[in-house]
């Protein structure tokens, strides 16, 4: 499906009309609904505790506890996320509308089971965790614009039913 752009060039829809059905239809839709902004909050406090830290030199266990929280949310809601985007695309990730922001999410991945594997087998001392840990977060922010981005796309393309719905 294809919509017209700004400049009446044609743009892909994001979800097809089945699609939007099994979005809206899917439990895993409002888990990622909660558990995003939930992530969110979590990611700003460990941010302020980590940078505390790296200034100070004071609170490193506190640090530690969140970024290890962040971490078990993000795991939470990639795994959660695969659920959701097999009920609406048919596949557990990389599905084509959502592809980038899966890539991306690996990266973050990556870096939070980099600081895990630090932390956990004694591999680096507590600095060098945590500048990976703001390696991760600077990519947590890169991937949580790419989703509000997606969603916003998903809002303005769609039909003027459904935008009409979303308003109420």
């Amino acid at each position: 499906m294809t919509d017209p752009d700004h400049f009446g060039a044609l743009k892909p829809q994001l979800y097809t009309e089945v699609q939007r059905q099994r979005r809206d239809s899917s439990p895993w839709t409002l888990v990622q609904g909660i558990l995003a902004p939930v992530q969110f909050i979590i990611f700003l406090v460990s941010l302020a505790l980590v940078m505390r830290t790296l200034i100070t030199g004071e609170g490193i266990f506190a640090a530690h506890l969140s970024i290890l929280a962040k971490t078990l949310a993000l795991y939470t809601i990639m795994i959660t996320g695969a659920l959701w985007e097999k009920d609406v695309f048919g596949q557990y990730l990389f599905a084509p509308a959502f592809f980038w922001e899966d890539v991306v999410s690996f990266g973050v991945i990556a870096l939070h089971t980099l600081y895990l594997a630090g932390l956990i087998f004694g591999l680096m001392d507590d600095r060098t965790l945590f500048v990976i840990t703001l390696f991760a977060y600077a990519t947590y922010v890169v991937n949580a614009a790419q989703f509000l981005l997606k969603l916003r796309a998903a809002r303005l393309s769609a039909p003027a039913s459904h935008q009409a719905e979303a308003l109420i």
